[in-house]
């Protein structure tokens, strides 16, 4: 399986891109997925100053979500958007009828298995992720924020997937493989403390 990365124009309104020339191929093990664009957009620059490679970050995360999920020969498209509390507050208001910021929101495309055109993507749709909440939370929380950040990217592409936590069994699921994906990125679990408050999905 090939994952193909590429700075590509959002659905998600006001949106502009910030190109990555050094993005390429990154080779996959999991042969179950034709291959995935994934897109990664900053819409606040104060990422850069973070001390890591937000976008990187972003890709590497997807990417080993996509390959530890249960997905069948789909061409995939995903954006991964770094916001600003502004922009996912008026998100989730106009979205979500929630008029706070949160963390993460996962805004679903086109469902899986759906009818499209041959060889047309499916638009698995937006994880946007809020930079000054996930970095008060991880200070709050004792843990690196590019953790906090690599566990809010695999939250929010599960859901974009279809996984959810709305039952006991449905989040015990979605929870087991998060800490794996988590822990093969070398990211401690968690939700050994107790968990994490994890944003929304549209």
């Amino acid at each position: 399986m090939t994952i193909v990365i590429g700075i590509a124009g959002s659905r998600l309104e006001e949106m502009t891109e910030d190109p990555d020339p050094t993005a390429g191929p990154v080779a996959m093990t999991r042969p179950s997925i034709a291959e995935a664009e994934i897109v990664v957009l900053v819409q606040d620059s104060e990422w850069h100053s973070l001390g890591f490679d937000a976008e990187s970050l972003c890709r590497e995360a997807v990417g080993s979500a996509l390959s530890a999920a249960d997905v069948h020969d789909e061409t995939l498209e995903i954006s991964i958007v770094l916001a600003d509390d502004q922009m996912v507050r008026r998100l989730n208001r106009d979205n979500l009828g929630q008029d706070r910021a949160t963390n993460v929101l996962a805004f679903p495309g086109d469902s899986l298995g759906g009818e499209l055109p041959r060889g047309a993507p499916c638009l698995l749709g937006d994880v946007v992720l809020s930079r000054s909440t996930i970095a008060r939370e991880a200070k709050e929380q004792g843990k690196p924020v590019a953790d906090h950040v690599r566990h809010l990217i695999v939250h929010g592409a599960l859901h974009l997937l279809g996984y959810t936590h709305d039952t006991e069994d449905e989040a015990r699921t979605m929870e087991s493989l998060e800490t794996s994906v988590l822990a093969l990125l070398g990211v401690p679990n968690p939700y050994a403390a107790g968990g994490p408050d994890l944003g929304d999905t549209a």
